[in-house]
C-alpha cells in the first residue's frame, strides 16, 4: 500500500508524490513566542512530528521548515501579540521572543518532537516580505493606503479555494478586521504602518512599518523551500483567514501552485470547553509534563487521527498513561530478559510474527497517518509478546532482540513513545521482586483457606495493569 493522504486542498485523500523523487519539502506554521507554548500546540507539533518521522523511515529525505513568528500577529484589538508579551514581562520584545522561543524548544525536545531542519524568524525576513509587498503593488494586486499595504482579494478569483469561503460570501466583520481604508473587508495586510507608539518598525517604500502575519510565511516558506513545495502542515483553525491569504499571494506572486497537500490538525479542548486563558482552562506545556510522562502527553494525542479534535482532560490524560504502561512494561521485561538469555539465532516463527505486525502498522500509517491504528498494532504485537514471555518456554537472546528492535523502530523512531532507555534496571529487578513477593503472600492465603484475601491481591494486581497467571508449575505475573 502506497502512502495517502487527506488533501484539504482537494477535500479528498489522494496518493502521496513527491515533487521530487525520494525527497519531501514540508512546511509548518510555526508558533508565536509571546508565551509559553501550551497543549494545544502539543497536538500540533507531536501530530506533525509523526507525519516528518514516517516519511523518513519509509526512506524520504525531508526538508523541514517552521517557522518562529516574533512580529506582526495581531490580536483582534490590533495590538501586536509580542508587544503585549513584552508590555506583560516588562522586557523588550526581542527578549520576550528570545525567551519563549528557548521555552517553545525546550518543550518540544521535552516531548520528543523532532527540531526542524529550519526555525528561520519572521524579523530576520523583513526584506523580503517588503520585496513580496512592492511586487503584489506593481503588478496591481495589492495597494497602498495611508503607509500601509493590503491584497486586493477581488483581484484574485481563486481566494477562498482552500477553506471554502468566497469572498462574495464574506460580510463586514466576519473573522477578519474591517478598516475603513480598506477596499474591501476581506482585503488583508501585506505592511501596516508603525503608529508612533509601535516599537516593532522597518523602513520600507511606504514608511515605516512592520509586515502582516501572513506574509511571512510566504516569504519563509518560499526561501528554503521553493515556488512550489511538497506539504504544508498547521491548524485547522488558521484555515482561515491565515492559510487561505498564504495561497493567494504566493501564487499571484509566484505565478505558481503553493503547497500541493495541505494537512491541518484537529482542534484541542479541554474538558470539552475551548482552552482560553479567561475561562482558566489554559493549560501550558510545562505544567502538563508536571503531572504526566511526556510518552503519556505523546500516546494521548496519537490515541486520535491528527484531523479529529481531542479533548484534554484527567481521564483522558490518566487512561493514556495506563496505555503506555501496558505497553512498556513487556518492552521492560524484554530488555530485562536480553542480559541473561542464552545466545541463539531469533526464532523463525517470531520472525515472521514480527513481520506480518510490522506490515499491518506500516498499512495503518499509510493511511493518512493513522497513528490509533497504528497503536492497536503495537497493542497487538504485545499480546503476543505478553503470550511468549509467559508460555514457560526459552527465549533466545536473538528472539528478544528482534522484539525489542520491533518495539524500537516502530513505538520508538516513528511514534516516539518507547523511549531507548526506559526506567533503571534496578527499578524493573525491584518490580519483579515485590510482585513475586506479592504472589507468595497470596499463595500463603489460599493454602490458609483465606479466598477473599488471595482474590484480593490478585484484583489489586489487575487493577495496577498486573495480569497473574496460575500454571501447574506456578504462578507468574505480566502486565496486561
Amino acid at each position: 500500500m502506497s502512502l495517502q493522504i487527506y488533501n484539504v486542498l482537494t477535500r479528498r485523500k489522494v496518493h502521496f508524490i513527491p515533487l521530487q523523487e525520494g525527497q519531501v519539502r514540508m512546511y509548518v506554521c510555526g508558533p508565536t513566542v509571546y508565551d509559553h507554548a501550551h497543549i494545544g500546540h502539543a497536538k500540533l507539533y507531536v501530530s506533525m512530528d509523526i507525519v516528518v518521522r514516517y516519511l523518513r523511515f519509509k526512506g524520504l529525505r525531508v526538508r523541514y521548515v517552521q517557522n518562529i513568528t516574533d512580529v506582526g500577529h495581531l490580536l483582534d484589538t490590533g495590538e501586536d501579540r509580542i508587544l503585549k508579551g513584552a508590555a506583560r514581562e516588562r522586557v523588550e520584545p526581542m527578549e520576550v521572543v528570545e525567551r519563549f522561543m528557548r521555552s517553545y524548544f525546550e518543550d518540544m525536545d521535552a516531548l520528543n518532537v523532532t527540531r526542524p531542519d529550519i526555525s528561520p524568524r519572521a524579523s530576520a525576513h523583513i526584506l523580503e516580505q517588503i520585496e513580496i509587498a512592492r511586487t503584489l503593488v506593481e503588478r496591481g494586486y495589492a495597494y497602498e493606503v495611508n503607509g500601509s499595504v493590503y491584497f486586493d482579494v477581488t483581484r484574485w478569483p481563486e481566494y477562498g479555494k482552500l477553506s471554502g469561503r468566497r469572498v462574495q460570501e464574506q460580510e463586514q466583520g466576519a473573522r477578519v478586521a474591517v478598516r475603513e481604508e480598506k477596499h474591501h473587508p476581506a482585503d488583508f495586510a501585506l505592511w501596516k504602518k508603525a503608529e508612533p507608539e509601535h516599537i516593532l518598525r522597518w523602513p520600507s517604500p511606504w514608511g515605516e512599518g512592520f509586515p502582516g502575519w501572513h506574509i511571512e510565511c510566504t516569504a519563509m516558506a518560499t526561501k528554503y523551500l521553493g515556488p512550489t513545495f511538497d506539504i504544508h502542515g498547521g491548524g485547522l483553525e488558521n484555515i482561515f483567514p491565515h492559510n487561505e491569504c498564504e495561497i493567494a499571494q504566493s501564487e499571484v506572486w509566484t505565478g505558481k501552485p503553493f503547497a500541493r497537500y495541505w494537512l491541518l490538525t484537529g482542534s484541542l479542548t479541554i474538558e470539552g470547553v475551548k482552552m482560553s486563558k479567561s475561562l482558566g482552562n489554559f493549560v501550558t506545556i510545562k505544567d502538563a509534563l508536571l503531572k504526566y510522562r511526556a510518552e503519556a502527553i505523546r500516546f494521548f494525542i496519537l490515541s486520535s487521527h491528527y484531523r479529529s479534535p481531542v479533548d484534554y482532560s484527567r481521564e483522558a490524560l490518566d487512561a493514556a498513561e495506563a496505555g503506555l504502561q501496558r505497553l512498556l512494561g513487556p518492552v521492560a521485561l524484554v530488555r530485562e530478559r536480553v542480559r541473561a538469555a542464552s545466545v541463539g539465532e531469533a526464532d523463525p516463527g517470531v520472525l515472521a510474527l514480527l513481520d506480518n505486525q510490522r506490515e499491518r502498522f506500516n498499512d495503518a500509517m499509510d493511511d493518512d497517518f493513522n497513528a490509533p491504528a497504528a497503536l492497536a498494532v503495537l497493542f497487538d504485537l504485545t499480546t503476543e509478546v505478553n503470550k511468549l514471555l509467559g508460555s514457560g518456554g526459552t527465549l533466545t537472546r536473538g528472539t528478544l532482540e528482534a522484539i525489542d528492535g520491533t518495539y524500537q523502530s516502530l513505538g520508538g523512531r516513528v511514534l516516539g513513545i518507547v523511549p531507548d532507555q526506559l526506567h533503571p534496571e534496578a527499578n524493573w529487578d525491584m518490580l519483579d521482586g515485590l510482585v513475586k513477593m506479592l504472589i507468595e503472600m497470596r499463595a500463603q492465603a489460599r493454602q490458609a483457606k483465606d479466598f477473599g484475601r488471595a482474590d484480593e491481591i490478585r484484583d489489586r494486581l489487575n487493577a495496577l495493569g498486573v495480569a497473574l497467571e496460575d500454571r501447574p508449575e506456578g504462578t507468574t505475573w505480566r502486565f496486561r
